[in-house]
């Protein structure tokens, strides 16, 4: 074997490793995300906090709120207020509600980011529904709550002075458990238009 032959064989190898080790990842995708997420604060990772903050200050700052969902998800998904305006250190609560659009129960998890990302570390989420499997019979609709507050610390950063608007951003994704199904992937493919049973749930984790 050529030294040229050996070499093209080693990058065959290397690439096919490396197709291997990302269709890997894509079906690991939201927990790996949120590990990754919590360890680099990569993306505005948030904070989790117990309660609220202890002062509110006079800054005010706007808190815009993003809602998509993916393709492979037969959900509709939105928030209910489009933003919002807080004093640091003010606790607020706000809802997003999904809607199952198809005819047969679905379960989705939600990945969540912040913009700007260096403002990330000073959004405190006292509840939430992001990484968190929820179920949706067909037609169900559920309100789903977000608390959460701006650290007041915020004002002690330079870096942060600039800030003056914050978004929030949730995306859904199917539950991996059902897209590894071959016959539930499929019917991810076909939207169709539910019976018109509808229930409500709302729900704050």
């Amino acid at each position: 074997m050529s030294a040229s032959s050996g070499k093209n064989t080693r990058i065959a190898l290397l690439l096919s490793g490396i197709v291997f080790g990302m269709v890997g990842l894509s079906f690991a995708a939201v927990p790996l995300y949120e590990l990754f997420c919590q360890v680099t604060g990569f993306g505005g990772t948030t904070q989790r906090a117990e309660a609220g903050a202890d002062a509110v200050s006079e800054r005010e700052m706007k808190v815009r709120f993003n809602a998509d969902v993916n393709g492979d998800l037969p959900w509709s998904f939105a928030a209910e207020e489009r933003e919002v305006k807080v004093r640091v250190g003010e606790n607020r609560l706000t809802f997003y509600k999904a809607r199952n659009e198809s005819d047969q129960a679905v379960t989705g998890v939600a990945t969540f980011n912040v913009t700007p990302t260096k403002a990330g570390q000073y959004f405190n989420k006292v509840a939430c529904f992001c990484f968190d499997e929820q179920k949706l019979q067909p037609g169900q609709e559920m309100e789903m709550g977000v608390s959460f507050f701006v650290d007041p610390a915020i004002e002690e950063d330079p870096n942060l002075d600039n800030v003056k608007t914050i978004t929030l951003s949730y995306t859904f994704f199917r539950s991996l458990d059902e897209i590894e199904d071959p016959g539930e992937e499929t019917e991810i493919s076909r939207r169709e238009e539910t019976s018109g049973k509808t229930g409500r749930v709302a729900k704050v984790n």
